[in-house]
């Protein structure tokens, strides 16, 4: 990836290196999974967060959790930290709000599906592929919400 940089006000944006932090996956009931024909209910959950490091760069980190169940039982469950170190230099505190909460997800979030398709693969499952995740638009509609919460009157 291009690094994003404007030259006229020293402001840079770079990727210095993505790696999995941590990983997990468990299948609890083992074999007798392999024998049953339901389709599991899954349960998707994600979060983030970013770290600053240093003056100009910050960990980011993305946990996709995924939880499947049988008639109440737990089949799997998988967990990813998906993690990057990046580079920022010269934004203003609006820009930072949106990169770390955007841009870095964003850019982790498909390593993190690969993670976790792979986990469930080499579990002797079939393929699990995450549904994209657009964190512009969830940015976009947090903004609108805490902009709708400053606007209230209060009592």
């Amino acid at each position: 990836m291009q690094p994003i940089q404007d030259s006229s006000s020293a402001r840079q944006l770079q990727i210095l290196k993505l790696y999995l932090k941590d990983a997990s996956f468990e299948l609890p009931m083992g074999a007798a999974l392999f024998g049953l024909n339901a389709q599991p209910a899954m349960k998707v959950d994600m979060d983030h967060n970013a770290t600053q490091i240093n003056a100009e760069q910050y960990e980011a980190v993305l946990r996709v959790s995924v939880t499947a169940q049988i008639e109440g039982k737990t089949a799997f469950m998988v967990e990813v930290h998906q993690a990057g170190l990046f580079l920022v230099k010269g934004l203003n505190t609006m820009e930072l709000d949106a990169v770390t909460n955007a841009f870095f997800p964003n850019a982790l979030f498909p390593y993190a599906r690969e993670a976790v398709s792979d986990l469930v693969g080499k579990g002797g499952l079939p393929q699990l592929l995450l549904a994209p995740v657009n964190f512009d638009l969830l940015y976009a509609q947090r903004l609108q919400q805490r902009q709708a919460g400053a606007a209230k009157p209060t009592a």
